[in-house]
Order: structure tokens, then C-alpha cells, then sequence
């Protein structure tokens, strides 16, 4: 029986590939709504949801996802530090699956991101350069904000150390400064990079997203795997068992 999904954000640009590409993953659309319309009315006849909205709308949907007791999948991106945490509390009630990317090159790009961070030593300077299309609302990407706290967690440092941008005579760049940069123009998808540069030698890892299904097609099987879960926050590297 293919899976019956509420999706919130369904104008969107992921909302829409998603609704096209649900019926090829077993997947079926219950529900589409977007911010403004009563989810309560549809909550019922659903077996998860997934949401790409915005983040005004996460903590009223988790609620009613508590409420009726219903898996969640959760692909919204610029929640606040503290709003996050006080959201995750609440996500933590029903299985969830909260990530910034739901690409699984992304994902391996974290795992490779991880083990980098923690192989190369405070003497590699490390950045992240983001591009995405010129429409995208938030900064950095929710992929850059998660390629950032591994690289925070691997290097015990905390977000005093994220240097967004540079201007001006900034003076020498410091050991412990992790460096995010934001660049927006036309139509591109999502590029990430990850840079260590060392005197000598530099590694970047890189990927490149060209068609927005490929995150659509990740969230679904998301939505799959989290049906059958306990109440917990995973993340994707849970899905694709990277863990």
C-alpha cells in the first residue's frame, strides 16, 4: 500500500517536485498544504509528514504531530540556535527526521566532512562556500549549517569561531576561525564546498546538486523509513546508515 503523505510547503519548489515524484517511491499525496491552511483538517488520513515550509510554521506542526502520534519529516531550514533546540525537544516525541540536506551525496559529504576535520589538525584552515539560486531566503544553507557544527564538534570549538564574510583589513587569519561564505545567483540548485588549506597542500570536497529531485526522491525514502521508527530525532546519515 503506498505511503499517504502531508505535505506542508506543497507550493514550493520542493513541494512540487516532491508531489511529481511521490508516485514512482510507493508514495502517495494525502494532503498539500502550504502556511496559512489548517493542517489539523488533514492530519488524520496521513501516515507522515514531510515539510518544507518555513520555520515559522515547524513548532505548531510538531505539536499536532505529538498530538496524533504521526511520523515527521522535517527539510525546513532557518531556525534560530535556541528556537532549534526548543523544537527538537518537541520533535524528539514522535520519529522524526530533521536534516538540512536529504541528498545522499550531501550525506556522504558529512561523513567525509567528519572524518577530514578530525584527520587534519587546527594547522588547516578550514571554509565553506555555499552558492545557491537567487530566490533561496536564508543563510548559510541549512547544508552549510550542518557541514559547519561537524566541523565546530570535530574541532571543539564553538559558534564564536564561524567568521561570516570578510571586509576591510581584518588583520590575519586566526587558527581557530572557520570561515562561511553565501553566494546567491540564478538558477543554481545547491553547490557545497568544504576547503582545508594548509601550508602546501589544500584538499577541497565538493558537491554539486544539478536537479532538485535528488533531494525530493531522499526525503521520500525519509519519509519510508521514519514510518516504521520510534519516537527519536534521526538524521539522514540514520537513513542511509552512515552512522
Amino acid at each position: 500500500m503506498a505511503l499517504k503523505i502531508l505535505l506542508n510547503g506543497s507550493k514550493g519548489r520542493m513541494g512540487q517536485t516532491i508531489a511529481g515524484l511521490a508516485g514512482e517511491m510507493n508514495a502517495s499525496i494525502s494532503a498539500a498544504i502550504d502556511t496559512g491552511d489548517d493542517a489539523s483538517k488533514h492530519i488524520a488520513g496521513c501516515d507522515v509528514i514531510i515539510d518544507f515550509s518555513t520555520h515559522q510554521a515547524t513548532g505548531a506542526l510538531l505539536e499536532l504531530a505529538a498530538k496524533y502520534g504521526k511520523p515527521i519529516v522535517i527539510g525546513t531550514t532557518g531556525h534560530g540556535a535556541d528556537e532549534k533546540r526548543k523544537l527538537l525537544a518537541l520533535a524528539a516525541q514522535v520519529p522524526c527526521v530533521w536534516a538540512g540536506n536529504f541528498s545522499v551525496g550531501v550525506n556522504l559529504l558529512f561523513a567525509l566532512t567528519r572524518r577530514a576535520a578530525a584527520v587534519l589538525g587546527a594547522d588547516y584552515d578550514t571554509e565553506v562556500v555555499e552558492m545557491h539560486h537567487r530566490f533561496k531566503k536564508d543563510a548559510p544553507s541549512g547544508t552549510a549549517a550542518r557541514l559547519l557544527e561537524i566541523i565546530l564538534e570535530e574541532r571543539k570549538l564553538s559558534a564564536d569561531a564561524l567568521r561570516h564574510g570578510r571586509s576591510g583589513i581584518t588583520g590575519e587569519r586566526k587558527a581557530a576561525e572557520v570561515g562561511v561564505h553565501a553566494l546567491r545567483g540564478g538558477d543554481v540548485v545547491g553547490d557545497h564546498t568544504v576547503l582545508f588549506a594548509a601550508l602546501g597542500e589544500r584538499l577541497e570536497l565538493t558537491h554539486k546538486a544539478g536537479d532538485r529531485g535528488i533531494f525530493a526522491r531522499g526525503a521520500i525514502r525519509a519519509a519510508h523509513w521514519v514510518a516504521k521508527q520510534q519516537p527519536r530525532v534521526y538524521d539522514m546519515q540514520d537513513v542511509l546508515g552512515l552512522k
